[in-house]
């Protein structure tokens, strides 16, 4: 038996042939059916831009808007989840109250899909100097860092406040946080980039991360995965 890592209650494993023979870390369950019933996937009909909610896969109002500013520049985010109250709760609990084991939890919801995506480099978004030091860790750098290798080189400015704590108007206004550290030396001209991060909301964060990339790899090809939308 287990425990859940989320409600704490113990429970059975169910194991396919697959499972029962695979060394994959990532195919032992750490979350129980019931609690896993409460996270909702992203519907087949939804933004093709950014994974949001839209009828008949038309580009939401969130993407129009991002549209008037870029033009035909988008940036394309894939989403496993829709993010709802158990995504609330346990974003909570992982980021605010820096509860670190909770890494494994989201891997396990998000391990799958990211297999599909294929880039020649997965960048994650990078927490404030701030917060790791309150947490003592990269909650970004936590979730993908054993699912992808990750190149980090982007850095965060310190001093900007998170995005978590500002409404959706100070989101969109919020200034150029990130930058490219210096002496990289892989050649991103021609090449896939993947941006990870956890929560789409706005977009704006990572806007600001795909232009801090373009500014030194114009020629790069960068779209965007996150556990939820």
């Amino acid at each position: 038996m287990k425990k859940c890592l989320l409600c704490g209650q113990y429970f059975i494993s169910k194991m396919s042939i697959l499972n029962l023979f695979s060394l994959h870390q990532k195919d032992r369950k750490s979350i129980c059916d019931h609690c896993l019933k409460k996270f909702i996937h992203v519907p087949e009909k939804h933004c093709p831009i950014c994974s949001g909610s839209s009828k008949q896969n038309q580009i939401c109002s969130d993407c129009v808007n991002w549209q008037e500013i870029y033009g035909e520049k988008l940036l394309i985010n894939h989403s496993v989840y829709l993010y709802n109250r158990a995504f609330h709760d346990l974003m909570v609990n992982y980021k605010r109250y820096g509860d670190y084991i909770l890494y494994a939890a989201l891997q396990e919801l998000c391990f799958k899909e990211l297999s599909e995506f294929k880039a020649d480099v997965y960048v994650p978004v990078p927490t404030s100097p701030e917060h790791i030091a309150k947490r003592q860790f990269d909650t970004i750098t936590a979730l993908y860092g054993s699912l992808v290798p990750l190149t980090n080189m982007l850095g965060k400015k310190a001093g900007l406040g998170a995005q978590g704590e500002k409404n959706r108007a100070e989101r969109l206004t919020s200034e150029q946080s990130f930058f490219v550290k210096e002496n990289f030396t892989i050649n991103f001209q021609k090449c896939t980039v993947l941006l990870l991060d956890d929560i789409y909301t706005t977009g704006r964060t990572l806007y600001h991360a795909r232009d801090a990339l373009a500014k030194i790899f114009p020629n790069a090809k960068i779209s965007s995965f996150t556990l939820c939308r």
